[in-house]
């Protein structure tokens, strides 16, 4: 059973995604607590994880705000993963092994399970974990410090869920469809070709997104 921290994070989280709270809305604690059905204290823990996931930000004697993003830092945060990401599979087709491997082929496994037919109650957020999953292998793989500490700054959990929120089952498939090739690719040790098929994923995440922006930062209803 959720406890009630998360409760309100998950209820917070997906006004937010839903375009509900808008970018830059001033979220009052008792309005939370209203909306949420917990006390104070719940509400104000879950706020602090939702900083910790850019979803909202605090300001000293302000309160907590939807977190909003530019045109321009939307469009620099998918070159930079097109590019960095793009570095990522590279590096890891010259030394995955077969843990990392192995792990890869769950993660692709279990998404291409989930979307075996029309998957009408297709769970978004299971989704998510398993993408997480795969990317953060490839990583792994890649074994490079300074590559995760760029991507940790770029690769933010409003933006990952909203694209995910704005895909119908078909994208869905085309998604994983390029997780499968980029297996294909590092088995083989192809960088050339992983890097491609990244740069790929990640550009087609962006044009997703941008169909859900909204101007001012925010996102429309899905």
């Amino acid at each position: 059973m959720a406890t009630a921290t998360e409760k309100a994070y998950d209820i917070i989280r997906r006004n937010i995604l839903d375009g509900v709270f808008e970018a830059g809305t001033h979220l009052k604690e008792e309005d939370l607590v209203r909306l949420c059905g917990v006390s104070r204290t719940p509400v104000r823990d879950a706020l602090r994880r939702l900083a910790i996931d850019h979803y909202v930000v605090t300001r000293p004697n302000q309160g907590t705000f939807v977190n909003q993003w530019s045109l321009k830092d939307i469009h620099d945060i998918f070159e930079l993963r097109a590019m960095l990401e793009g570095v990522v599979a590279r590096r890891a087709a010259a030394a995955i092994g077969p843990g990392h491997m192995a792990a890869l082929k769950q993660a692709f496994g279990t998404i291409q399970a989930m979307l075996a037919d029309d998957a009408a109650d297709l769970d978004v957020n299971l989704f998510l974990a398993e993408n997480k999953i795969f990317h953060m292998t490839m990583l792994q793989a890649a074994d490079s410090a300074p590559l995760a500490t760029m991507l940790s700054s770029l690769v933010q959990p409003p933006i990952v869920a909203r694209t995910a929120l704005g895909y119908n089952v078909e994208d869905l498939r085309q998604s994983n469809e390029h997780h499968r090739e980029l297996i294909e690719a590092l088995g083989v040790g192809d960088g050339a070709w992983a890097e491609a098929i990244m740069q790929a994923h990640i550009r087609a995440a962006h044009r997703k997104f941008m169909a859900s922006y909204r101007p001012g930062g925010g996102f429309a209803a899905p």
